[in-house]
């Protein structure tokens, strides 16, 4: 009987160790690459987390968060702007108020925000939060925006006089601006401004302390400098902006722990329900039946292994980002740089190569 006991200790020992060595084999495959990619793009500051089955496996900071005053990135507490990551976070919103009875994706966005004109065609939740709606997108130098907007409603005025591109649900274009109204919708059908909503029903519940909308005007302990590449490929300080035209769109700081908690309530029920996750992570489709790459605020893809992923990516001014999710393996990759247009040329899937079952792995830069 004890030498049975024996064995099975024995044997729960090994696979110990062996689930260990292969786990610290796959964090210093990752490292490597993504040394070798700040290197070739001169990343001023980096920071990556990793969760599988539930579980930080790998969390790390490269660089620096200020590069004049050499402040190490750490991911725990280094807030980064995760630019269009900030929709599925905002999501998670339109989840709470679906499940909970008080919007249905199909309803009219005018029983919500009555101030927003009417356009041809009705515009529903559904239509927003999947880029359906034919609400435009940027244009000119909208992105590089300075001008401070007091609130919500205010941020609807960039765009609510324009001509849709096309008739809602006809189409999917991808949209900053229409998530300026989801914003409005949650603000209206929740009874409470939106980044409070945010705060109260989002962050608070996921212990997303680190969380926060990137105000201009207050001083946010461990927010990043913002750096940009100049015309020879040189870092510099990035152009100033406000990003308080488009809170829920991409104007959310964060740290890549926080992002790997928010990641892990959508592997399974819990925050919310499953048929919300169901509902959530499900490819939409258009009037005409045609399915696009997009669930409620979540691109749904396969990776060029014919893997499964949802997830988002970000780009801000003085920020890039890419936050992945296999559900299938329960595997969350959270990556978030302090630069903008950085080109990530599937880095991000080549990471995930190193923690997923594969037979041939690249690891060269």
């Amino acid at each position: 009987m004890y030498q049975f006991i024996f064995i099975l200790f024995f044997l729960f020992l090994f696979q110990s160790c062996e689930t260990k060595n292969k786990t610290n084999l796959s964090i210093e495959s990752a490292r490597l690459i993504v040394k070798e990619f700040i290197k070739k793009n001169k990343v001023p500051g980096l920071s990556i987390s990793v969760s599988k089955g539930g579980m930080l496996i790998w969390s790390e900071g490269f660089g620096y968060s200020d590069l004049e005053h050499k402040i190490p990135v750490k991911p725990d507490q280094t807030k980064f702007r995760i630019g269009s990551v900030s929709k599925p976070v905002t999501a998670a919103a339109i989840g709470i108020l679906y499940e909970k009875g008080i919007i249905g994706l199909d309803d009219n966005i005018n029983k919500y925000v009555p101030s927003f004109p009417e356009k041809r065609g009705p515009i529903s939740i559904r239509h927003l939060t999947s880029h359906l709606s034919g609400i435009r997108h940027y244009r000119g130098n909208e992105f590089f925006m300075s001008m401070h907007y007091n609130t919500v409603t205010e941020g609807l005025s960039i765009f609510r006089e324009d001509t849709l591109l096309y008739l809602p649900g006809s189409k999917f274009s991808y949209t900053s601006y229409g998530w300026n109204l989801v914003s409005a919708v949650i603000e209206g059908a929740g009874n409470r401004p939106f980044l409070d909503f945010m705060n109260e029903n989002v962050f608070i519940p996921l212990n997303m302390d680190h969380t926060i909308a990137d105000y201009n005007d207050s001083i946010i302990e461990n927010r990043t400098r913002f750096y940009m590449y100049n015309a020879d490929s040189d870092v510099i300080n990035a152009s100033y902006v406000d990003n308080s035209y488009k809170w829920a769109g991409g104007g959310f700081l964060s740290t890549t722990e926080d992002l790997i908690r928010f990641g892990n309530a959508y592997l399974k029920a819990g925050f919310h329900k499953q048929e919300t996750l169901d509902t959530m992570l499900n490819k939409q489709r258009t009037l005409y039946g045609e399915e696009v790459d997009y669930g409620i605020g979540w691109r749904i893809k396969t990776d060029d292994k014919g893997r499964s992923w949802f997830g988002h990516r970000g780009g801000s001014v003085g920020g890039s980002s890419q936050f992945i999710i296999y559900k299938d393996a329960e595997l969350i990759i959270a990556i978030l740089t302090n630069i903008s247009k950085l080109k990530y040329n599937n880095t991000h899937f080549r990471i995930a190569d190193c923690f997923l079952p594969t037979e041939d792995i690249d690891f060269r830069p």
